[in-house]
């Protein structure tokens, strides 16, 4: 499902659970004036925010803090990320001309302490090979000291495929040890275009292909996961950024692979130099 952009709202784009028909995940992302507050309380939830442009300083019950350097862009840099458990009260006031946030947020019923996480403490993942190269910073990675919550952002330069192979998590698995082998899931794709008239094409589809979407994405759309297959494909000439947001049955990325084209990973030849792109 491709959810476009609002306009003539601070929040310019919004998926609520209630509208989704999902159990947890809840998703947004604002603009931002020099000056500007935003106060609230995160109550039942567990808050993720993560800077995609500009400088805010933020005050909470748990602790203060500055982003001093951010990025100018999701181009030009790696996220900052704030994490607040529940029951936390905060106002985050804009430090630059203008603020660009996107921010998660799911029910809990666990504490957890509040968090902020620097661009060097994410970690860089570069994933898949020749034309599915791309680049994954971890936010808010499994592992993270929270409930449910994971965050990453993801780099894929102009016309190479992302999230590929396909992979799903919308079942959750166990193997004989009882490790989890696929988390069951729901996910956000928030995308980014490095020039206004690009755009990526995203397929969300499962194995009985009851569900078989395809999506064109353009800068600040959504595509929804609710259970499938979802590979992308970067338009020519154009580099892509998304931010996904994930929660589910796990703190886990844990999934399972398209068995139609698991073959994909014995044949790349090399990395394309591309990658890191920040």
């Amino acid at each position: 499902m491709l959810v476009k952009s609002i306009t003539g709202s601070s929040i310019y784009q919004r998926i609520l659970k209630e509208d989704a028909g999902w159990e947890y995940l809840n998703f947004e992302a604002r603009l931002m004036k020099k000056g500007e507050k935003w106060s609230g309380d995160t109550g039942n939830n567990e808050l993720g925010i993560i800077l995609l442009g500009g400088n805010y300083r933020v005050k909470t019950d748990r602790g203060s803090w500055e982003t001093k350097y951010g990025r100018s862009d999701v181009f030009s840099g790696i996220a900052h990320t704030l994490y607040l458990p529940r029951n936390t009260a905060y106002e985050l006031t804009a430090e630059s001309e203008l603020l660009d946030l996107g921010y998660g947020w799911c029910e809990t019923d666990q504490d957890h302490p509040a968090r902020f996480k620097t661009p060097d403490e994410a970690a860089i993942e570069i994933r898949g090979g020749d034309n599915a190269t791309r680049q994954i910073n971890s936010l808010i990675q499994p592992g993270f000291d929270c409930h449910r919550l994971v965050s990453v952002e993801v780099y894929t330069p102009s016309g190479n495929w992302s999230s590929f192979p396909p992979h799903k998590h919308d079942t959750r698995k166990m193997d004989e040890h009882g490790h989890v082998t696929e988390a069951c899931l729901q996910e956000t794709y928030f995308y980014k275009i490095d020039k206004p008239r690009g755009f990526a094409i995203q397929q969300v589809y499962n194995d009985s292909r009851t569900l078989d979407e395809i999506a064109v994405a353009k800068n600040n759309d959504v595509v929804l996961v609710p259970e499938g297959y979802h590979p992308v494909a970067a338009g020519h000439g154009y580099n892509v950024y998304y931010l996904n947001f994930l929660t589910g049955s796990d703190q886990l990325l844990a999934n399972t692979d398209d068995p139609e084209h698991k073959w994909i990973y014995d044949s790349w030849k090399g990395l394309d130099p591309r990658i890191p792109m920040v």
